[in-house]
């Protein structure tokens, strides 16, 4: 048994000794300005600061029928379901990869009876032999006294947590499409609504005017350029119709399920739908983007495979050994004196290998290199996703500001017309002007707005689902 204790010594120092060739990791210095880009654009929103708030997609969309969508979407999606099981799939590849630090142990059981003829025998006479045996033992066991499989083991751990933000990233995004899909399905059916009204205004002006030509009143010209507007508005009605419907399958689609017979949607794209998002963003909040971390797992994944490559320059120390007894018969097994074991430690020492293991630390070197270009890369998409999103905040309230006002004005010069055409004062060319005109006005208050819900939604997730600093996931799992 002095054989097995010598393999528990060399256990030991190989698991307390062993050293390890990965080098010292730091984080990249992100490639991007301290702060906010400030100017015009931003106004009230460069401050740097500690802030506290939403912390995920239930504090900041706030239309109850929007988080229902939603919920249906994180469990029944199948982009999401694809990523969570990636992620199951790296934590598998990870347990398997961890598995290999320790030793396998087996147990074994042989026997064997073979008859020797008396041309071969020792003896000159015809034998039988017979040998069983029962041994528990570990078969090329690699000590990592170099430290190359708890490299390969960090490699892999910085992998599946790569695979977690990927799972989280997809999420996200999943909800902000749905949220976007939602508001232009909304926004659809506002603008099929203002189409069927409109219709209804501009058939009555029709008939209105086809009476007056009737009694030599308005022109040809007066009610042809009416039946124009009539016909124009039924094709923005099926137009729109046909966006409804299409909006409707897009959402269907993203949830993975049909969408609830009893949903009740908010009337138009109203103020409450989302969550104000505050003054005074940290740019900090970058960090804690999914796509950024997972960025950065997969740097140090990188990083632990130098380790690795290192690691091979140096001998592979590996150990075969057994414990068990031995017999010539079955029944003699477990007596006395019937013990066996067998110590056999190996060392590879590589010598030549044609520039094999010089070219592996190169590549594993390459690819630290192509890791940390692709973390700076994420950093600087995720500033520009931001600074784009504080711009859009600020300047689509001044433009849904002015475009309000435009649409009173328009309904002003609306009213005016009419009343001037219907005494006579002006032509019917100018009435179908200020009809259009209005018309034109509302749906680009509608488009507006939808434009600038939109662009809230992709702040949210620009900001990694939320702007709470002290969380650490936005969207909780599903």
């Amino acid at each position: 048994m002095r054989g097995v204790r010598l393999s528990l010594a060399l256990l030991g120092v190989a698991w307390l000794g062993g050293c390890s060739f990965i080098p010292h990791y730091r984080t990249p210095a992100a490639p991007v300005a301290a702060d906010w880009p400030k100017g015009e654009a931003y106004a009230g929103r460069t401050r740097d600061g500690t802030v506290s708030g939403v912390q995920g997609w239930r504090d900041f969309f706030l239309d109850p029928a929007l988080q229902r969508l939603l919920q249906i979407a994180l469990e029944n999606n199948r982009d999401l379901r694809t990523a969570a099981l990636n992620l199951e799939a790296y934590r598998a590849q990870y347990r398997i990869q961890r598995s290999e630090l320790f030793p396998t142990l087996d147990v074994q059981a042989t026997g064997n009876r073979q008859r020797i003829p008396d041309s071969l025998s020792t003896t000159g006479k015809s034998r039988i032999s017979s040998q069983y045996s029962v041994t528990l033992g570990t078969t090329s066991w690699e000590l990592d006294f170099f430290g190359r499989l708890r490299s390969l083991n960090e490699q892999t751990l910085e992998q599946y947590f790569a695979s977690e933000e990927a799972r989280r990233s997809t999420q996200i995004s999943l909800v902000a499409s749905v949220a976007n899909a939602y508001l232009a399905w909304q926004a659809d059916q506002a603008l099929l609504q203002l189409t069927r009204d409109t219709l209804q205004t501009y058939e009555e002006s029709y008939r209105l005017t086809e009476r007056s030509f009737n009694v030599g009143v308005a022109s040809a010209l007066d009610l042809s350029q009416a039946r124009t507007a009539v016909e124009d508005a039924r094709a923005k009605l099926a137009q729109f119709t046909r966006q409804v419907a299409q909006d409707r399958n897009a959402l269907t689609l993203l949830l993975g399920a049909s969408l609830p017979a009893d949903l009740q949607g908010s009337h138009g794209l109203a103020d409450d739908l989302l969550a104000r998002v505050p003054a005074g963003l940290p740019s900090r909040l970058l960090q804690r983007r999914p796509d950024v971390l997972q960025a950065e797992h997969q740097l140090k994944a990188a990083n632990a495979s130098i380790g690795a490559a290192r690691a091979a320059f140096f001998p592979n120390i590996s150990l075969t050994a057994d414990a068990g007894t031995l017999s010539k018969e079955l029944s003699g097994l477990f007596t006395g004196g019937s013990g066996t074991w067998l110590y056999q430690p190996q060392i590879n020492l590589p010598i030549f290998t044609a520039g094999r293991l010089r070219a592996s630390l190169n590549y594993a070197e390459i690819q630290k290199d192509i890791g940390v270009a692709q973390y700076e890369r994420a950093i600087q998409v995720a500033f520009q996703e931001v600074s784009d999103g504080l711009a859009a905040h600020h300047t689509y309230r001044q433009q849904l500001s002015a475009q309000r006002d435009l649409v009173k004005a328009n309904e002003l010069y609306y009213e005016l017309a009419e009343r001037r055409y219907r005494t006579g004062v002006d032509s019917y060319l100018t009435l179908l002007d200020a009809q259009r005109q209005l018309f034109s006005a509302r749906q680009k208050l509608i488009s507006d707005r939808l434009d600038q819900l939109i662009s809230e939604v992709d702040l949210f997730k620009a900001l990694g689902g939320g702007w709470a600093e002290n969380n650490e996931d936005a969207v909780p799992p599903s």
